[in-house]
């Protein structure tokens, strides 16, 4: 395992909710559109939601059709693999190869590129996604961390 999967990981074990609800869903997505218009000049699309249904989506100005290939696609991998989409890809690049050449899994549903980070209960486990896009991966990666990170240190 390299440093760069390392850094994912504990930010997964870091990164968990005491619980998770449909309003926690709405102010999460709202703080990460308010980082992206802070910090980002490109709009960008957010998708957050539990493991049964979507509980928020706001697609930004500057966004296309595009990005709900994305969202579909790297929360696909998280929902799979059950780590960051990112972790995934650095899990492939780890082994000398790539998501696309050895995941095995089509690329209609599945991309293993940053972005889509899970949405972990403390003693319950993984509850659901929050996926951003619309910037490079790891700007996206970054994007849901630092939102959450942010989010639960209000909590």
């Amino acid at each position: 395992m390299n440093e760069i999967m390392s850094k994912l990981l504990s930010q997964e074990e870091e990164l968990q909710f005491a619980s998770f609800t449909n309003e926690d869903a709405l102010q999460l997505g709202l703080l990460i559109v308010e980082i992206a218009k802070a910090e980002f000049e490109k709009g960008i699309a957010v998708h957050i939601e539990n493991d049964e249904h979507p509980l928020f989506t706001h697609y930004m100005k500057g966004t296309s059709q595009g990005n709900r290939y994305w969202i579909h696609t790297k929360k696909n991998v998280v929902n799979h693999y059950g780590n960051s989409s990112l972790y995934v890809g650095e899990m492939f690049k780890d082994k000398g190869t790539t998501f696309k050449e050895s995941s095995d899994l089509p690329e209609s549903d599945y991309q293993g590129e940053g972005g889509s980070f899970p949405i972990t209960v403390r003693g319950q486990g993984k509850v659901g996604t929050v996926t951003v896009t619309g910037l490079t991966g790891e700007e996206d990666h970054y994007l849901a961390v630092e939102g959450i990170r942010k989010y639960l240190s209000r909590k």
